[in-house]
């Protein structure tokens, strides 16, 4: 799949998209990008639910592959009925799904969510009772997702699988870990760069690796059929320090990082105490050959030189659909 490659890339004007556009073209790729609100990338305005736009977009464009980021994303519930989060999140994926079906494609590329994999259970974490920390791998389950953007990509995936399997179109699905700039909404403990520097060691990467995994996605060779992959920084820990990570997880840093707490100490900053969740990215360095390039050793490092975060920070940053108050279907 390394050959040039006209990628139809939906949500291109959306966080990821505006980072992975740019790199697409770099790796030699033609971008046609789709959304519903107009960016510098964006070539066509139009929903993913719209099944005439869709067709209209492979007869015009002929792509050969398509990567599909565009979604409703958690924080847009609040805006916006569950129906939409139907529309865009499923309907739009089987429209895409079956477009590049009809067109001979060979790879279907989805960007999925880890948000999915949080049960009840593992939201709670150890404030709930759990002894040890949830390892979290593309084998865990079973999946009960927790709100309607994980109930809806959940079932995107399965849309994935089932064209897997009846068609023969290599899916890949890229259950992505945090990358958002803006600050948590429902954890204000730490100041915003305290807590993103503290995810990079159980569930957060850059913005811009999540892009270079998707372009290793579809540089991968053929015969993967259908897969997921978590993506996150490597953590430095190992599957026996689940219980000691919700037990201490600062002694358990210490062990991995031994000069962590003074260089936090040094900045003002706070490690966790408890780690009770822990995503694996193993698979996807073993099946794509792609590991995230920050991790939470370039943290340490940038507190240690009292450099630039290698990290994007942006409290006030705004979705392009919201910021221009946009409909989704």
């Amino acid at each position: 799949m390394s050959q040039p490659h006209r990628v139809l890339l939906t949500g291109a004007s959306g966080w990821l998209g505006r980072f992975l556009a740019p790199m697409l073209r770099e790796a030699g790729h033609k971008v046609i990008g789709l959304d519903v609100v107009a960016d510098a990338d964006t070539d066509i305005i139009a929903s993913v639910a719209d099944r005439a736009s869709i067709e209209r977009a492979f007869a015009d464009h002929q792509p050969s592959c398509v990567i599909h980021s565009g979604a409703l994303h958690k924080p847009d519930i609040v805006r916006y009925p569950a129906q939409s989060f139907v529309d865009v999140n499923v309907t739009g994926t089987l429209n895409l799904l079956e477009a590049a079906v009809a067109a001979g494609h060979k790879r279907f590329i989805f960007t999925s969510t880890t948000s999915l994999m949080i049960r009840a259970d593992v939201r709670a974490g150890a404030a709930g009772g759990a002894r040890a920390a949830f390892w979290l791998d593309e084998d865990f389950g079973p999946l009960r997702p927790r709100n309607i953007y994980g109930v809806t990509k959940l079932a995107a995936e399965d849309l994935c699988r089932l064209h897997a399997d009846l068609h023969g179109i290599e899916t890949l699905v890229m259950r992505t870990g945090r990358f958002f700039p803006e600050d948590d909404d429902t954890d204000g403990s730490l100041p915003g760069p305290n807590l993103k520097a503290n995810e990079f060691l159980n569930r957060r990467l850059t913005v811009e690796d999540a892009a270079r995994a998707h372009i290793a996605a579809l540089h991968a060779p053929a015969g993967l059929g259908f897969q997921t992959f978590v993506l996150s920084a490597p953590p430095p820990f190992e599957r026996d320090d689940a219980a000691a990570l919700v037990q201490d997880a600062a002694a358990v840093i210490a062990r991995y990082h031994p000069d962590a707490a003074e260089l936090y100490a040094q900045h003002g900053w706070q490690l966790p105490q408890v780690i009770d969740r822990v995503y694996d990215p193993a698979r996807a360095e073993r099946l794509l050959g792609f590991r995230p390039a920050i991790d939470f050793a370039a943290i340490l490092h940038a507190l240690r030189s009292f450099g630039p975060l290698p990290f994007q920070h942006d409290p006030s940053y705004v979705s392009p659909i919201v910021a221009a108050g946009a409909e989704p279907v």
